[in-house]
Formats: structure tokens, C-alpha cells, sequence
């Protein structure tokens, strides 16, 4: 994959991908268009009031539903990855569960989760 993150001067960044290649689906343009990327960047970068300071209860709850919206695909993409890490690169269960969760005995959410990603595979 081919998309790059680079950080330019002071606290930029300069994000570039190829739309046949890298999003073939249009993920990566529909969250940067819809600004669920940048709510969601703003959630992370406020650790108190998770980029709901000073705005409106309209403009708070939109941002809460596009970070939410960008938290679920990212969540589905990864039970896809966790079926590759276990079918194509042939992991255990516990490596897949320390790399992920950061605890080797959480076999059972890896599994959990690769069954999601098999059924959304069609398998």
C-alpha cells in the first residue's frame, strides 16, 4: 500500500494515496471528505473533552457519529486483518492476541473477531 503520512513543518501533516491502488472503495476519500478523519483526529488529540469543547450540541453529536462511523469500519477492517494474520501468515492465536491486545491469553477476542471477519468475507 502505497499511502503515505508525512509530516510537513510545526504540526502538519500531508497525507497522499493513490485512489485506484490504495481505495479502491473509497474509504480513505469518503473520511476525509465527510470529515470523520478529522473529528476523529480531534478526539484524539483532546484527551479531556475529546473535541467537544465550545461547540454546539448539534455540531458535538455530529462528531461523536462521524468518529463513531470511522471507529466501526476501522473495527471491521480489522477482523479482516486478523483473518490474514491467522489464514495467510499462519499466526497463533496467542502471538495475533499480544500483538493486538497486548495480552497473549485473549485467544477467545481474537477468535471472536475472526469469525466476524470470515462472515464479512463470505466464508
Amino acid at each position: 500500500m502505497s499511502v503515505h503520512v508525512k509530516k510537513t513543518t510545526g504540526h502538519t501533516a500531508e497525507i497522499t494515496w493513490d485512489p485506484k491502488r490504495d481505495d479502491p472503495k473509497g474509504y480513505l476519500a469518503a473520511a476525509v471528505e465527510s470529515d470523520q478523519l478529522a473529528y476523529a483526529l480531534e478526539a484524539l488529540g483532546d484527551p479531556d473533552d475529546v473535541g467537544l469543547k465550545g461547540v454546539s450540541p448539534e455540531t458535538a453529536l455530529r462528531a461523536s457519529a462521524h468518529t463513531a462511523q470511522l471507529g466501526a469500519l476501522l473495527e471491521r477492517r480489522l477482523t479482516v486483518q486478523v483473518v490474514r494474520l491467522r489464514d495467510v501468515h499462519g499466526y497463533s492465536w496467542r502471538r495475533i492476541a499480544e500483538a493486538l491486545l497486548g495480552d497473549p491469553d485473549k485467544q477467545s477476542s481474537i477468535r471472536r473477531k475472526y469469525d466476524t471477519g470470515r462472515r464479512l468475507l463470505g466464508r
